[in-house]
């Protein structure tokens, strides 16, 4: 996939950021801030494993015993240990609302002279956003901090970063958008730098220039040989490929994907996602159902989608019998997910199988029953948000909804479902197909018109997907 062209950037090298400490910081304050935060790891992930946080406090009591030169860098090295403090009893999100809390100590007490404590601060105010608070008060706060260090500090790369991950929520992402746009050519020759822009472009249906942003990503990585970070932006890239009906560059991304692995969550996630995305956008359930056994991992979260995707595809292909098996399966991985205290995940496997025992009670003729187990599916998601980690949900619940209700012959209710569907997870194709062929059956010819013709006009003109075939032939007889 060619590289789009773009403006000469601003270069900023991304090893010169983020500065973890002050910059006339003694030996102390470098040794324990720095190798204690590098060990945290990615913060909207996992974050540290027990052998990193072992290293980490013994930076920490290192750092502690040198010495600081001031109480500035004493705030600092006691500021990263509130995350490692009881490490092994504590969940992440536990050990980041700790180091949020902390680092908004240092930020408030050192004021308006210490840039990095105040882009630190915002940072770990949105990575312990609740999914579940839909005022987004952290993300929102954070947000304030970082707006007024992008302009102090245009070219920091950090500052546009965490500005993109505070503004990665549905209501809130439009403002997202300049830092989106200009991030990419600030760091250019960073894998992640180049990827991140299309969290906000995803978020807004700019599926183009998610393709764009992550093209180069990929090359950029495939030169790191950072290969999770390269199947990162292929899920990002492919799910933005299918909405723009562009299937065999989706196909390819599925193809050159299965050729890499690493044993990080972000790889193993995209892994199990791309070929996924690739049958279920496509409504091929026959090819969804078909799926090989995930292997086992430690993220059974990541197992879950492709155990989603081939119950989903069992049902609606006509093996109710085999989407059986596979219910049962998501339903033990989210109940060890509860037992282990991660709610988040636990939940979104639930998700699934509600949406997946929807569908196997559709095809055994139970339409109450189904409706309302994708009823609960829908509204369990909508109460919260998708995991940085990925550009959305495999199928929307409650888009799957809308197709259950236009199947059931109740196409005034699909279309509601379809719109509502739209405002978390706009531009998608099914979506707006969905929402044409329910305004259609309902005899309501504008919308069926409103609806075909966005799709038409947004996705590829030599695109032969069936949907875009059939909203053609709609709209050349309207």
């Amino acid at each position: 996939m060619p590289i789009p062209a773009r403006r000469a950037p601003r270069r900023v090298s991304s090893a010169a950021w983020p500065r973890f400490i002050p910059s006339r910081s003694s030996p102390a304050s470098r040794l324990s801030a720095t190798r204690s935060t590098v060990l945290i790891g990615n913060t909207f992930s996992v974050g540290a494993t027990p052998e990193n946080a072992q290293r980490a406090l013994e930076a920490i009591d290192r750092g502690r015993a040198i010495g600081a030169k001031t109480q500035r860098e004493r705030d600092y090295i006691e500021a990263i240990a509130a995350y490692y403090d009881h490490f092994a009893d504590r969940l992440q999100r536990a050990r980041m609302l700790s180091l949020s809390d902390a680092f908004e100590v240092v930020a408030k007490r050192y004021g308006g002279d210490d840039d990095e404590a105040q882009i630190f601060s915002a940072l770990y105010l949105t990575v312990s956003q609740s999914p579940t608070d839909k005022s987004y008060a952290r993300a929102l706060k954070a947000a304030a901090i970082l707006e007024a260090q992008f302009a102090k500090h245009p070219d920091h790369p950090g500052a546009a970063h965490y500005l993109i991950h505070s503004y990665d929520f549905p209501a809130i992402a439009q403002k997202g958008l300049p830092a989106a746009r200009c991030y990419a050519d600030i760091a250019p020759d960073a894998s992640h730098a180049l990827h991140m822009p299309s969290h906000i472009f995803t978020r807004l249906g700019l599926w183009r220039e998610s393709i764009d942003t992550n093209a180069r990503s990929v090359v950029a990585a495939r030169t790191e040989k950072s290969f999770g970070e390269m199947l990162h932006a292929m899920d990002y890239m492919v799910y933005a490929d299918l909405q723009l009906a562009r299937d065999v560059d989706a196909d390819a991304v599925v193809k050159e994907s299965l050729g890499f692995s690493t044993p990080a969550v972000v790889s193993l996630y995209a892994r199990a996602a791309i070929p996924a995305r690739y049958a279920v956008e496509r409504d091929q359930w026959q090819e969804a159902a078909a799926f090989a056994d995930p292997a086992d991992s430690k993220y059974s979260y990541a197992e879950a989608m492709t155990l989603f995707a081939r119950a989903v595809g069992a049902a609606r292909s006509g093996n109710p019998a085999a989407a059986e098996k596979d219910v049962a399966r998501l339903a033990a991985i989210a109940a060890a997910l509860k037992a282990a205290n991660n709610d988040y995940w636990a939940t979104e496997v639930e998700v699934q199988r509600l949406g997946a025992a929807a569908w196997i009670a559709f095809a055994g003729g139970k339409r109450d029953a189904a409706l309302d187990l994708m009823r609960s599916a829908a509204d369990m998601e909508d109460a919260s948000e998708k995991s940085a980690i990925s550009p959305g949900r495999i199928l929307p619940a409650r888009e799957l909804l809308g197709d259950m209700l236009l199947e059931s012959g109740r196409s005034d209710d699909a279309l509601a479902a379809y719109e509502a569907s739209q405002v978390k997870d706009p531009k998608r194709l099914r979506g707006l197909y969905g929402a044409g062929r329910a305004a259609a059956a309902a005899g309501n010819s504008d919308k069926a018109h409103y609806y075909f013709s966005r799709m038409v006009e947004m996705a590829d003109a030599d695109s032969a997907r069936p949907e875009l075939i059939t909203a053609r032939q709609y709209l050349a007889t309207k």
